[in-house]
This record gives structure tokens, sequence and C-alpha cells, in this order.
């Protein structure tokens, strides 16, 4: 029985790696075929941390992303000058930076959001009920995992 459970995380664990590589490099073909030509994939995974928050500061962001704040506001320089990004200084403390999303940011964010509901319907298509359960308990158990060790 060990054996085959080796050969199965073999198995998954390579599925999971090509998966997440393709997907990345599916997306930035993506988005320089687009009208969005000017958008590397980090910065739509910055936009993407943008848009889920709404409104949201550089440091959060950082958080997030895993990055350094200093990596975070080039990304942002880059991102306000392409018209992408806003910022607003806070109301009630003038040394805090607000970020959000420009009228274009927000159309490419709904974009590469459309891109994740579709492949996850497809992901899940003609699934029954109980297998998507199983599939959401063991992707949330490799969240944890994940969150664990960042």
């Amino acid at each position: 029985m060990q054996a085959d459970m080796v050969v199965e995380y073999e198995k998954i664990n390579k599925y999971l790696t090509h998966i997440f590589n393709n997907v990345l490099i599916i997306e930035e073909a993506t988005l320089r075929s687009s009208r969005f030509s000017n958008v590397s994939i980090k910065e739509m995974h910055t936009i993407d941390s943008i848009g889920e928050a709404g409104m949201t500061t550089p440091s959060d962001i950082a958080k997030k992303l895993m990055l350094t704040v200093g990596t975070v506001t080039v990304s942002l320089n880059r991102l306000e000058k392409k018209g992408y990004v806003e910022r607003y200084r806070s109301d009630n403390d003038r040394r805090v930076v607000n970020v959000s999303l420009s009228r274009s940011g927000r159309l490419l964010y709904r974009l590469h959001r459309k891109f994740h509901r579709e492949m996850v319907k497809r992901f899940v298509a003609d699934m029954p009920e109980p297998s998507v359960k199983i599939l959401q308990t063991g992707l949330e158990n490799l969240h944890t995992f994940l969150e664990e060790i960042k």
C-alpha cells in the first residue's frame, strides 16, 4: 500500500507543478496578446490584490504577495504611470497612502477574474457534487499548508 501511495503523491505533485506553471504561462501569453500587453504577470498579481481589497495600502499588498514594500512601490509606480492604479492620501493620516484601481485597472481585474472563473468551471465540469467537495477539502488543506510555511 505504501508504494502505491508514493506513486500517487508523485503523480499529484507532477500535476500540481505542471498546472501551476501552465496557468502562469497562459496568463502571461493572454496578457501579451491583449490590449493590456503592457502589463506583466507580476503587475497583474498586484492589480489582482488591489481588486480583491477594493482600497488597500502598499504594505497590505506586500504582505499578501510576500514582497517587500519597496518592490510593491516600484510596481505601483509603473502601474500608476500606465493608468491602472490611483493613489490617495488618507484623510485621517496624511502619511498613509491608499491604493485603488482606476477604470482601466478595474476592467483588467474583471477580465482576469473571468479567466479564473472559466478555468474553475471547466475544472469541475461533469464532476459529481461529492467529488467537488473532496476536491475543495484537498485545496483548502493545500492552502493551509502553504499559509503556514510562508
